[in-house]
Formats: C-alpha cells, structure tokens, sequence
C-alpha cells in the first residue's frame, strides 16, 4: 500500500507567538511543519530540508525577508521553485504587489483569519503546482 508523504512547511517566523498559531492550525490540517526564527536559519533550511511550501515573515531580526526570497529564488533548481506564501503585517499600499513582483506566490496578511488561513495556503499551492 502507497503511504501518502504529508507536506512539510518552512516557517520562518520570528514571533514566538504567531508561530504557535501557524504551526498549530498546519498541524490541525495534516501538514508536517519545521520552524527557523531568523533569516538566515530559513535559508539554510531551505536548501536542506527541500520543503514543500515556505511561509515567510518579511520583518526578521537579522535579515528581512525579501532577503531571504531572493537567495531562495537564486538556489539550484531543486529548491529555488519552491512556493513562497508571504505572511506579514508588512500592510502598506503596494506591499503585497512588490512582494509578489519580487517573487513570492502568495501575501497573507497579518493578523490572520484562523478560520481562513489554511484555504489561502492550499489554494496559493494548487495556484503554483
């Protein structure tokens, strides 16, 4: 019998407190999830970990986000396609555009809708795949 590989997520989140949640309602829907609370360690896990999608802060404590997706995009291709779902306060006019012109496949804004977020991730991955 085939085993069905659940899908790991990348959070790279700084605020303990929202990874909670985040991890929390992934978890509640059958997704496998590692956390890194700084830039640099989600980069670093990327390449690694090849995860199935990435959820990103853009505010980080060491390098801020748009960063991190662009040594993402700049990986070999085993990685560098990897769905990107920006998930920020980052809420200014033009914000979500420049993040999705700078490569990112989705914008959830922050604070999220629990009741909402895990039909926005699926519905950006199925968008990508």
């Amino acid at each position: 019998m085939n085993e069905i590989k659940q899908q790991t997520a990348l959070i790279i989140e700084d605020n303990e407190d929202n990874m909670v949640l985040i991890a929390s309602l992934l978890e509640n829907a059958g997704y496998e999830y590692v956390w890194a609370d700084t830039g640099e360690k989600g980069v670093n896990l990327v390449q690694s970990l090849k995860p199935d999608f990435v959820i990103l802060d853009i505010q980080l404590p060491d390098i801020l986000g748009n960063e991190v997706l662009k040594r993402i995009r700049l990986m070999d291709d085993s990685v560098a396609n990897v769905p990107v779902i920006a998930m920020t306060s980052y809420a200014m006019t033009g914000d979500r555009d420049k993040l999705l012109k700078e490569g990112c496949d989705g914008y959830i804004e922050k604070p999220i809708d629990p009741m909402r977020v895990i039909s926005q991730i699926k519905a950006i991955i199925e968008e990508v795949a």
